[in-house]
Parts: structure tokens; sequence; C-alpha cells
């Protein structure tokens, strides 16, 4: 992205400023553009940029597929829990989770006290368009997977609502997306202070002004 063409310096200094040391946390299911956007965004942010799939791999020495094939979702979940939990003391960072990371209550705690959640909300149609274009979602390794999209939709939409901020994931690109999750953030929970108003004389109605 074109930073200096489409957020000011001075922008993104006072969002990371707002920011200190939390995380930005972004959730959603599978194919809603967790890491894309995340890339880009901590790019814009200069921020650092974590994948919390690929340091799950790394603590594991296997893939995710590998994982679950091997040892069971349980486990994986569990090894996923110690693992954000230990890359939330890192920020300010941007952080993309699997898509079942929010679904863990004390996941969802971590994330409340040591960052900021950003569902990227995205409908069937896109989903299933992103996620069919590889074969390495576990989930997904069913004789019916937009069957499977929709009971995961059913299922975890109501756990990612309860995030921070919400943008819906649309099929523009990925820069478009960046400057839609920055304005939620900048109107949202990384929003400046209001400026206090100048105080009117006492007898100066509001709805008056001098000379009226």
């Amino acid at each position: 992205m074109r930073r200096g063409r489409q957020h000011a310096a001075g922008d993104v200094a006072a969002l990371t400023d707002a920011l200190r040391d939390r995380t930005l946390v972004l959730v959603g299911l599978m194919g809603c553009g967790k890491t894309s956007v995340g890339r880009r965004l901590a790019n814009v942010l200069e921020l650092k940029f974590v994948d919390a799939d690929e340091e799950i791999e790394k603590a594991a020495n296997q893939s995710i597929p590998e994982i679950f094939e091997a040892h069971g979702e349980d486990f994986f979940r569990a090894g996923e829990r110690r693992v954000i939990a230990r890359l939330l003391h890192n920020g300010p960072q941007v952080l993309a989770t699997g898509g079942g990371a929010f679904m863990s209550e004390q996941t969802r705690l971590n994330i409340k006290n040591r960052g900021i959640s950003i569902w990227l909300k995205a409908d069937l149609p896109l989903l299933m368009k992103r996620v069919m274009r590889r074969d390495n979602r576990p989930l997904l390794k069913t004789r019916d997977p937009e069957a499977r999209m929709r009971e995961l939709m059913a299922t975890r939409y109501p756990i990612y609502a309860r995030a921070d901020v919400t943008v819906d994931s649309r099929d523009v690109p990925h820069d478009d997306m960046v400057a839609s999750v920055i304005a939620a953030l900048r109107s949202g929970p990384l929003a400046p202070p209001r400026a206090l108003l100048p105080e009117q004389p006492a007898d100066v109605r509001p709805s008056e002004a001098p000379g009226e």
C-alpha cells in the first residue's frame, strides 16, 4: 500500500500510540482474509506481523493437517491456546489467528486483556470461493465442504460477534480492506480523545449565540 497517499504519517502514529503495547488480533473463519489483510495492516502501521498457525507449526514441528491427523482437534486446540497466550505478550503487533481460536473462552479473555479483536466477517460465497483454492483445511475434508462451512458459520459467528471491531470482508483489493480496518479502529477502540469544547458564558444558552 502506498501509505503516503492513503494514510498520513501522523494518523498512523496516533493509532500506534493509542495501541501502546497491545496486539491487534484478527479473527474470523478460514478464507476471510486474516493473513493477507493482516500482513498489509502491519506494513501500514509499521508493526510486526505474526501468524498464529505458523507459530503453532513451528512449536509442534508439524503442519496443522499433520497435527490434526496424528493427535486430533482437541490436542491442536490446547496447543493453540498456549501459543496465542504467549504471543500476546509480544505487542505491539498484528496477529492473525486460526478460525477456531476465538471460540476458546480463555483465549478471548487473554485477547481482551492484551489486545483488540477485529472480526473480518465474510459471507458464504466469498469464503467458499477462497477456501476451495487450497486443499489444506482439515475441517473441510468432508463430502460436503459447503454444508460444513454453513455449520461453522452458525456456530462461530455469534462468538465472533463479541470482537471489539467488526469489518465486512469483501471481494476487493486487500489495501481497501486495510483502509476499512483502520477506519473502524480510528472510530472505535483507538479513537482519539474528544477535544474539550470551549465553555460558553453562563448567561448564554446552548441554542443561543452572541449577537442573535
